[in-house]
């Protein structure tokens, strides 16, 4: 019935299963745990019953060794890593039980929103909960979950499985490996990097390696056809491999020593793993070719789910990076040409973390706390970097060209100037949970971006165009690698120990300090230059840069950004910038309504008819007109009429490797 997309367990982790039975059975304590073996000794087992849905809920049942301590204390996170957010999944949690081995109910206190405090530890059997999903919530709903790190529970047809929102784990207890058994219908299957167990291991029969012991040794869920058992060694790999139950939409493919698969949920049955797989092969061998052997996953993932946007499904759209897959959410509606392009952006984006921070990172990420985190500095690495691979790939490998490319870093200098460009990039980093830093956010991908092109630049200018950013990133993969981390305050003495001065200069001016970048000043070391032109846009959107916002004082009003450029559209219609929107095209316009109405806009053509009214100096005013091209005046980058042979050799080493 499944779909897994890594090979079965490997016999190392079959003998350290064993090993921890071994040594765990020969534990004696006193009172009902006697003879039993100990929490810190085996596999943790959980179910998860996805057959038996009740009022949009799943049961999970948690089933431990046994505890030596009174008190034992159950978490669900917090936060994970890669979303840089409180998201509090503890919140989505009801009806938690704690029962002794004779079935009896504990004394449970609820700590906070995330933690369970559980009495007569000693005796405690299982922990048995239900979990809402978070798409339903993300309407209306401040601070939503943002969706491809969030959950989904649609009966019989899909779920989406960040393990996150449905498995906690306990104090003390994270480096402890899980038995996950998930009862689903027959007509779904998942996919996931998650390795299964063999049915011996979870059958109710003989005990096998990882079996607690319990006089209840077998999973809640019933093992059937219908169940799915997965291993995971630690805590943290329960969280960094999603999974996805749908009707069977998959594709494969081998990028060398990669496999790869796609898996994609379409409500409506419009699109198929076939549609987008040529696109997604296309672009992650270029990616492959780009990182050559700096990458060593030998198993990636792509989890596709396309949203209806209505009112119980995702709103927010992008992806979340795991090690070996990613969870991408994007509208349903988008014409193929667009989900295509989206996916190229997104996908590409995920890939590159298996570079950093999931290779390359600190010991806040290796040991990260998922209900008191820590936060690493480098965010500019981790997504600055990141994004920056996904633009520099493209124009390495051929996939756009350099005015494209040039167009795209010239956006992210003007995005940039919406957020506070005099905050110290590390300060940010640090305390990203935080405000005012948690709205400056979204700055990783903009100037994180160009901080990253900037190092670039000056790392070819300072080695005669022999190492970039992609070297560096390569050196501190060797030097450090998945289960290495750096410690979090060195980092940037070691990188210039590997590089130039000038680099340390750099970082001390611009990344830990907070004077703000002056990019004409290196991009005229390449030969380029900045100047005005016309671009084409979203009608509601330049890229991720909206061209309205939410007034909150008033009742979450829709209205015109002022401040920035606008759009054809809008002008086009008449529109200024400060009007309130009321409606458009007859639908009163709200906070859920924009939402679904910018879903809409993507399949919109130049000749739809579009109305709007809009509230301005306290007057309604009707606008009309066709939806046109949406176009705006912006600053471009373009090259320099003439240029030394320096120039023009250091930017042909900076755009083609």
């Amino acid at each position: 019935m499944w779909h897994v997309s890594v090979e079965t367990i490997k016999d190392l982790q079959m003998k350290k299963l064993l090993l921890l039975a071994l040594t765990g059975s020969i534990f004696y304590g006193c009172g009902a745990s006697k003879g039993l073996v100990t929490a810190d000794k085996t596999a943790i087992k959980t179910a998860i019953d996805l057959q038996n849905v009740i009022d949009d809920k799943v049961k999970v049942v948690v089933d431990p060794g046994a505890f030596t301590s009174d008190t034992v204390t159950f978490y669900i996170p917090k936060t994970v890593p890669g979303t840089y957010s409180t998201d509090n999944y503890g919140q989505y949690v009801e009806d938690l039980k704690a029962v002794d081995f004779d079935g009896k109910e504990l004394e449970v206190s609820q700590i906070d929103e995330n933690t369970w405090s559980i009495s007569n530890g000693k005796t405690l059997d299982k922990i048995t909960y239900y979990v809402n999903d978070t798409y339903d919530t993300e309407v209306g709903k401040q601070n939503a979950v943002f969706s491809p790190a969030g959950t989904n529970i649609l009966k019989d047809e899909v779920f989406m499985l960040n393990l996150h929102g449905f498995v906690g784990y306990f104090e003390g207890l994270k480096e402890v490996p899980y038995e996950i058994a998930i009862t689903a219908p027959e007509n779904l299957e998942p996919t996931t990097t998650l390795p299964t167990i063999g049915q011996d291991t979870a059958d109710g029969g003989e005990q096998s390696a990882g079996s607690n012991g319990k006089k209840d040794a077998k999973n809640d869920a019933t093992q059937d056809a219908g169940t799915d058992t997965f291993f995971a060694s630690r805590y943290f790999e329960v969280i960094d491999n999603p999974i996805l139950y749908a009707e069977p939409n998959t594709e494969s493919f081998s990028l060398n020593d990669i496999e790869v698969s796609l898996s994609v949920y379409s409500p409506t049955g419009v699109y198929k793993a076939s549609d987008l797989k040529p696109k997604m092969e296309e672009m992650m061998t270029a990616q492959k070719a780009f990182l050559g052997e700096v990458n060593s996953t030998k198993n990636y993932d792509i989890l596709l789910y396309l949203s209806k946007m209505d009112s119980t499904d995702a709103r927010g759209f992008g992806a979340l990076e795991h090690h070996t897959s990613t969870t991408v959410v994007l509208p349903e509606a988008m014409p193929k040409e667009r989900l295509e392009q989206a996916m190229i952006d997104v996908v590409s984006h995920e890939f590159f973390h298996t570079v950093t921070p999931l290779n390359i990172h600190s010991k806040e990420i290796q040991f990260f706390d998922f209900n008191n985190p820590e936060m690493s500095q480098h965010l500019w690495m981790y997504e600055g970097t990141t994004e920056y691979f996904a633009n520099l790939f493209q124009i390495q490998q051929g996939l756009i060209d350099e005015t494209e490319f040039y167009q795209r870093m010239m956006d992210k200098i003007t995005n940039a100037k919406g957020y506070d460009d005099a905050m110290s990039f590390t300060t940010m980093s640090s305390n990203i949970l935080e405000e005012p830093y948690e709205k400056n956010y979204a700055n990783v991908y903009e100037k994180g971006a160009l901080i990253n092109m900037v190092l670039d630049i000056e790392l070819r200018r300072l080695s005669n165009g022999e190492k970039g950013v992609l070297w560096l990133m390569k050196e501190l993969s060797a030097k450090y690698g998945k289960e290495t981390p750096f410690e979090d305050e060195a980092l940037f003495d070691e990188i210039v120990a590997m590089t130039y001065p000038e680099i340390g200069t750099f970082f001390e001016k611009h990344v830990i300090g907070d004077t703000p970048i002056d990019y004409s000043k290196y991009l005229a070391k390449v030969g380029l230059k900045m100047e005005e032109s016309e671009k084409q846009t979203g009608f509601f959107l330049d890229g991720q840069v909206p061209f309205i916002d939410v007034d909150e004082d008033q009742g979450n009003a829709i209205y015109i950004r002022k401040g920035i450029p606008l759009n054809s559209f809008f002008t086009d219609m008449g529109a200024e910038a400060g009007d309130i929107i009321k409606s458009i095209n007859g639908t009163p316009v709200d906070l859920d309504a924009i939402r679904a109405i910018i879903g809409q806009s993507f399949a919109w053509s130049p000749d739809t008819e579009v109305a709007m009214t809009v509230t301005r100096e306290g007057e309604d005013i009707k606008l009309e007109g066709k939806a046109g091209t949406p176009m705006v005046e912006v600053e471009t980058i373009v090259p320099v009429a003439s240029v030394s042979g320096q120039q023009d050799e250091l930017r042909e080493a900076w755009l083609k490797g």
